[in-house]
């Protein structure tokens, strides 16, 4: 990012002149396709508003199984459109972000008695080839036997295949987004609730909390599972489609093997189970899919669903992982287009756009593999609203910190330890992978490792932490431990405590966020009558 964009991309909030500002879009919903609209809109040329009721990605956007995929899975519900425009945005994405999403190779051990050889080779043939992989290496056969990744397995899987998707972090992928619509323009407030939205005279008036006010031309509700109760309960319309909430729920377990590659397990109910390495030291395995009734932000992951998923991954590995060995566990619920399948693992992952009079967008379905494309779909939708906004751009646009090659990661890493070299060696790869070229800013003019404040928890340093207030919109310990990282993972309560205590001060440090970018006002892209 140009100088420039870093100052108008820090985190902003909503001004006390609000209430004079007519903006194009306003959007409810700080998830990744609330995010993905406004960075897109924003860099149309639109004035954007996104208003979250909590913190950036702290609901279903940070509780995923953090894969870019294509959904081998989805294509025994024959979702070929789902499946080849999620494998092509895996190749968009990572160049976008080589920091945040990086190529992941998965080994699926043959296990006969679940699905035929010849299906799975089917399978992994049209998974090869439907998107047009130009990046990513192609599958191959695997004597389990002898390869590596045979070793943590028991004996009986002998055969087995390796193919590749990618990995990201999510939350952070997330931020991502709302600092490049940030930069280009957009308000984005979070924790700021929309408490009603009406439209009158042409435009939604927004109520928001702390007796703020906003008006907009589109409201933009990307509510997640939250979508229906928008439109009931605040915007006082009738929901026309409906969304399955369905809970997903993981856990993590030390390290389980020593190579880099992840496994997709077949379980006896048609499901699948992925194991991931994770955060270095751990292994991530997820996820369930149950249907769920109640407030979303109640979600967690019950001890049945622990013993389902350290059943899953022990069917197949000599060392079985038990409930004992769970460090973390978490659940998110994701707000699925309700198709009428009998299981939940059925219910498409697709998403749906529906455009309601007066200009109100409701975002239903998606998974974070196509949220860029979901929002090039919504402007699409709005475009006969805006006759003068620009075309589409992001999918040859660096999110920040992405503006070097996808497979530069390892030049940059050693870029990084040569300017800076007090730094360890696992500090430098956490930096990098979390910040990409934006590292060497966040660390400025350090010459050793006191210039970075103290250490809060493992390698977290208060700079670190300064640069999480100001550009990330981080204000507690979980924004900083579990979102904005995965330091929670090793951290205890004095850590906490640390951060919490470090937080709470940093208004007398004046460690303020930075001014955010200038309203433009876009009146005169309004035409009279254009409803898509």
């Amino acid at each position: 990012m140009k100088r420039d964009d870093r100052r108008r991309g820090a985190a902003g909030g909503l001004n006390h002149a609000t209430n004079q500002t007519l903006y194009d879009l306003a959007i409810i919903g700080g998830g990744i396709n609330g995010c993905g609209i406004a960075r897109d809109a924003a860099g149309r040329g639109l004035s954007v508003l996104l208003v979250e009721q909590g913190d950036l990605a702290s609901g279903t956007s940070s509780a995923s199984t953090r894969l870019i995929h294509g959904g081998l899975r989805y294509l025994e519900h024959c979702a070929f459109r789902l499946v080849r425009e999620s494998l092509v945005e895996r190749e968009v994405l990572l160049r976008s972000a080589p920091h945040l999403i990086r190529p992941m190779r998965f080994v699926l051990p043959h296990h006969a008695e679940l699905r035929p050889l010849w299906l799975i080779r089917l399978g992994l043939f049209l998974y090869d080839h439907l998107g047009g992989r130009e990046i990513l290496p192609g599958t191959r056969a695997l004597d389990l036997r002898c390869d590596t990744a045979g070793a943590p397995l028991r004996s009986e899987f002998r055969r087995g295949f390796e193919y590749a998707d990618c990995w990201t972090d999510d939350a952070r992928l997330v931020v991502a987004n709302a600092r490049d619509a940030a930069a280009r323009g957009a308000d984005i407030c979070p924790r700021t609730r929309c408490v009603r939205a009406t439209h009158q005279d042409g435009a939604w008036r927004l109520t928001l909390s702390g007796d703020r006010t906003a008006t907009a031309r589109v409201l933009v509700n990307a509510g997640g599972p939250y979508v229906t109760r928008i439109l009931a309960e605040i915007a006082g319309q009738r929901a026309y489609r409906r969304v399955r909430l369905v809970k997903g729920s993981h856990i993590v377990v030390p390290r389980l093997w020593e190579h880099e590659r992840s496994y997709i397990l077949q379980i006896a109910d048609g499901r699948v189970c992925f194991a991931i390495p994770c955060e270095q030291d751990f292994t991530l395995i997820g996820t369930t899919d149950e249907d769920f009734l109640g407030d979303p932000a109640t979600a967690a992951c019950t001890a049945g669903e622990e013993a389902y998923l350290c059943d899953a991954v022990s069917r197949y590995l000599r060392m079985p992982v038990t409930p004992r060995d769970i460090i973390w566990r978490y659940a998110g619920v994701r707000p699925l287009l309700d198709d009428g399948a009998s299981k939940a693992q059925e219910a498409t992952r697709d998403y749906l756009l529906d455009f309601q009079q007066p200009a109100l967008l409701s975002v239903f379905g998606g998974k974070i593999t196509t949220y860029r494309r979901l929002a090039e779909a919504a402007m699409a939708k709005l475009a006969p609203l805006f006759t003068g906004m620009r075309g589409a751009w992001t999918s040859s646009a660096s999110l920040p910190g992405g503006d070097f090659p996808f497979d530069g990661l390892d030049d940059l890493r050693a870029a990084l330890a040569a300017r800076f070299p007090f730094l360890a060696g696992r500090t430098c790869d956490r930096l990098v992978r979390a910040y990409g070229t934006l590292a060497g800013d966040l660390l400025g003019d350090a010459r050793r490792p006191e210039d970075l404040g103290r250490s809060l928890c493992a390698d977290l340093s208060e700079r670190e932490v300064d640069w999480m207030v100001r550009h990330e919109w981080a204000q507690t310990p979980d924004d900083v431990l579990w979102r904005r990282s995965k330091l929670g993972l090793r951290a205890g309560e004095t850590d906490v405590t640390a951060v919490d205590n470090y937080l709470s001060g940093t208004s007398s440090r004046q460690v303020a966020p930075a001014p955010h970018g200038s309203i433009r006002r876009c009146s005169d892209r309004w035409p009279e009558q254009a409803w898509p």
